[in-house]
């Protein structure tokens, strides 16, 4: 202690601290401390008159402690240079610049600054419960009872409903949706999930030591090619993705260091897949890479296909010829609008095309809360169901997900009700039917009107929406607005959407963002808002669209 204090002396003394009328030490001891936090000590307060132990400082002492206080702030760990590269070329367009933009102009609108609008429309992503979807009663029911167990005394609830709350609590520690489940996520819900799978697919037996429940499908999705990867140079892994796509997938493979492969969907043929077009690709793929995975987006996002069987068959084998890992993305798999349209899972098109495909192509397929009639994106639940997997690589998969403990068990819980909803003669089976018919309906009369609207416009093309939630309808853009695009360091379409933001307050992705043919333009828009403003917010759409080709004709 004398040393520190001696210490602290000698530094207030090289600054210029004093202390009239004594109490060296511990005025000292007070500058010292001062500065040794970054601060300089407190100078005298005037007019008050010096107190005995106040410490008075000489400019020659206040240059010194900014000089300190300069020195302190040092250059930054972090920066733009030293970050990680791969985070810095990720990309995500649904949550890209024209939504930041979206944000500010939000901002402006609440402090009073006048707009040719009142408010942003987020037609940018698929989020139901967002743009006004009303919830599953059903399913909030149950979650409610998990997350609230006194509530299963309620009278208020029905009797199905609490009989899945409970069956659901005796799966998690200590009967509470707060703790943390087995990493693969709860068993009876991976029992319910196997259930599910095998009614859906007509029989087709499911093993729940072969389902994983994630963090929505997209958790999924980036848990399996994390595993996938690996390799550098010309043998670094390959992932072949359709174009357009969702940009989940480019994110991923960026943020892993993988090699993009690009298959395009046929426009000209309703979005439709060409298996030529997938030869193609790997193909030219070989080059540069080692091509060992296929992800197939089925109901298609951005793009709206409902692919048929006969396009599954080839896909598979293909696969199965070339031995690549299958991802099968279908979470959009209860949205199917167009009559004559049927959901066709990989899973049961791969069983009944015969053992040899059926015990030997690697598949995983994945699902999730966030979409089809249930819209609950925020609960984060989802599943992946993966075939054929070396019994090794199961183990590693295991780990993988256990180093994120598990997925939400909320998210968890509301998946179960998803796989498990009301059955005919339990009470609460009339309501729910109701709800998820009345929401699948009025999707499937909002992606004819959204189809028919965007038709009639001049200059644009829209392919029958046959599923999922979306438009992504073909645009003109004039030579002279291309041109106005490049000055500012814009994508065409890019530079078409921040227009249509700026002008009329809705907010949609440019079709860069997802990928496209050279020299073709177009945009996503989700197809959830209510009819009345759907409506309004297409004949919107329709006058910008008009106003831009005449401006720059």
């Amino acid at each position: 202690m004398h040393r520190f204090v001696l210490a602290a002396k000698q530094a207030a003394a090289s600054l210029g601290c004093r202390s009239p009328g004594g109490g060296g030490n511990n005025t000292a001891l007070r500058c010292a401390t001062s500065l040794a936090v970054g601060r300089p000590p407190r100078g005298p307060r005037l007019p008050r008159p010096a107190r005995e132990g106040t410490v008075r400082w000489s400019s020659a002492a206040k240059a010194s402690a900014v000089k300190i206080n300069e020195k302190a702030s040092r250059e930054k760990i972090l920066t733009l240079e030293s970050m990680n590269p791969l985070v810095k070329a990720l990309e995500y367009a649904v949550r890209g610049p024209i939504v930041l933009k979206a944000g500010e102009i939000e901002k402006e609108l609440r402090k009073g600054i006048k707009k040719p609008f009142t408010e942003v429309i987020k037609a940018n992503i698929g989020d139901a419960h967002a743009m006004g979807q009303r919830p599953i009663t059903f399913l909030r029911q149950v979650v409610a009872l998990c997350t609230y167990p006194n509530l299963l005394d309620s009278p208020s609830f029905p009797e199905d409903a609490k009989k899945r709350a409970r069956r659901i609590l005796q799966g998690c520690g200590g009967n509470s949706l707060g703790s943390y489940t087995a990493s693969p996520g709860i068993n009876c819900i991976r029992e319910d999930v196997a259930s599910y799978i095998e009614r859906r697919d007509g029989g087709v037996p499911a093993d729940p030591d072969n389902i994983y429940l994630t963090t929505g499908a997209s958790d999924g999705i980036t848990t399996i090619l994390k595993i996938l990867v690996s390799g550098g140079g010309k043998s670094r892994t390959g992932v072949m993705i359709p174009i357009p796509q969702y940009p989940l997938y480019s994110a991923a493979i960026s943020d892993l260091d993988a090699v993009q492969v690009n298959y395009y969907l046929d426009e000209e043929n309703c979005w439709a897949l060409d298996v030529n077009e997938l030869r193609r690709s790997l193909k030219e793929a070989k080059a540069y890479c080692n091509p060992k995975v296929l992800c197939i987006i089925n109901p298609g996002n951005p793009t709206g296909q409902v692919q048929n069987r006969k396009c599954t068959e080839d896909v598979i084998h293909f696969a199965w010829e070339e031995k690549l890992f299958l991802l099968a993305d279908e979470v959009y798999q209860d949205n199917v609008h167009s009559e004559g349209c049927q959901f066709h899972s990989f899973k049961k098109i791969l069983y009944e095309m015969g053992p040899e495909y059926y015990n030997n192509v690697e598949l995983a397929s994945f699902h999730s809360t966030s979409k089809g009639y249930m819209g609950e994106c925020g609960y984060r639940g989802g599943y992946m169901e993966v075939l054929n997997l070396h019994p090794e690589i199961k183990g590693q998969l295991v780990k993988l997900l256990s180093v994120r403990l598990c997925a939400p068990v909320s998210g968890q819980a509301a998946m179960d009700v998803v796989v498990n909803p009301p059955i005919p003669g339990e009470e609460s089976y009339s309501q729910f039917i109701k709800e998820k018919e009345s929401v699948l309906n009025n999707l499937a009369k909002k992606a004819k009107l959204t189809e028919d609207m965007f038709n009639k416009i001049p200059g644009m093309h829209c392919n029958p929406l046959q599923g999922a939630m979306y438009a992504f309808p073909r645009i003109f853009i004039p030579s002279k607005a291309i041109e106005e695009a490049k000055v500012h360091k814009m994508a065409p379409d890019m530079f078409y959407c921040m227009k249509l933001l700026e002008e009329t307050g809705i907010c949609v992705v440019p079709g860069s963002g997802f990928g496209q043919r050279e020299g073709s333009y177009h945009l996503r828009m989700t197809i959830l808002p209510p009819a009345e403003k759907l409506k309004i917010l297409l004949e919107k759409m329709k006058d910008f669209h008009i106003k831009f080709l005449e401006k720059y004709a």
